[in-house]
């Protein structure tokens, strides 16, 4: 064999051992390429949430305590602005109404009671998903008539002859916790009506058809100055922790486990604090 031939078959091995390597190193590129797409996609986006989130849709049913009327619309309604596509539905009322309904087969994604009792009714029944968590606390205040003509200053001035008051049902755990209170001050007060809800028990005296009611100091500042709040001591002693849980059959779990999350972020308790709720 000549030289000129020995040195042309080396050049061709050569040549062919660079383009395996080309081939090797071309393949390698294209799956580093893929593997860095794909954590791309899967990774959060510029909101901070991910791509799945983003995608909520659909109605998600919110059952609540009456008290949580106006921070919980509030709520609702930055829901919806943050998940396009979606919209929140609420049923206020009694805790233990709404419990009973959830019991019963009423369609809903949330629960939010005012009382461990009342969301026990649910989670006694296999109803819910996983533990209540306690998202705020409420404290119980006399509302008077504006200006407080009967001159209410304790739990006491409630049981005057001829003053008309209101209580929550006892069932109810704004009613609960007034009766405990009254019978911790072996107070006897005879109520000119029980009421379902709390919001109901303020209707009463915003409407003139009473003088006096126990409610939340929440009600109250929602009430404005279409009454006037009465603090009284003993409420410290009876302050209601409020739990929420997602619901075993929600119909929209995805979006209930978002609407609950906001809830109990920063921005939802500073909505609730605002209202008046104690932090948890």
């Amino acid at each position: 064999m000549t030289r000129s031939a020995s040195r042309t078959r080396r050049t061709g091995r050569m040549l062919q051992v660079a383009g395996v390597g080309a081939a090797a190193l071309l393949a390698l590129s294209a799956c580093s390429s893929d593997s860095d797409s794909s954590t791309k996609s899967d990774g959060p986006t510029k909101s901070g949430s991910s791509a799945k989130s983003d995608k909520l849709s659909g109605t998600v049913t919110v059952f609540a305590a009456a008290s949580l009327k106006e921070s919980f619309t509030t709520l609702g309604k930055d829901f919806e602005q943050a998940h396009p596509g979606t919209k929140v539905t609420f049923n206020f009322g009694g805790s233990d109404t709404l419990a009973a309904g959830i019991t019963g087969g009423a369609p809903a994604d949330v629960f939010a009671a005012a009382s461990p009792k009342t969301m026990a009714i649910v989670t006694d029944k296999s109803d819910a998903v996983g533990t209540p968590a306690v998202f705020v606390r409420n404290q119980l205040e006399i509302a008077t008539l504006p200006g407080n003509p009967d001159k209410v200053a304790s739990l006491k001035d409630l049981t005057k002859s001829g003053l008309k008051v209101v209580l929550c049902d006892k069932t109810v755990p704004c009613g609960a916790a007034a009766q405990k209170a009254l019978d911790a001050n072996s107070l006897k007060l005879t109520p000119v009506s029980y009421e379902q809800d709390v919001k109901s028990a303020l209707t009463k005296v915003e409407l003139k058809e009473a003088d006096a009611a126990v409610v939340y100091k929440t009600d109250v500042n929602a009430a404005g100055d279409k009454v006037e709040g009465v603090e009284f001591p003993e409420s410290a002693k009876d302050i209601n922790d409020y739990p929420i849980v997602l619901l075993k059959d929600a119909p929209n779990a995805a979006a209930a486990k978002e609407f609950i999350a906001l809830v109990q972020s920063p921005e939802g308790q500073k909505v609730l604090t605002a209202a008046g709720f104690l932090q948890p």
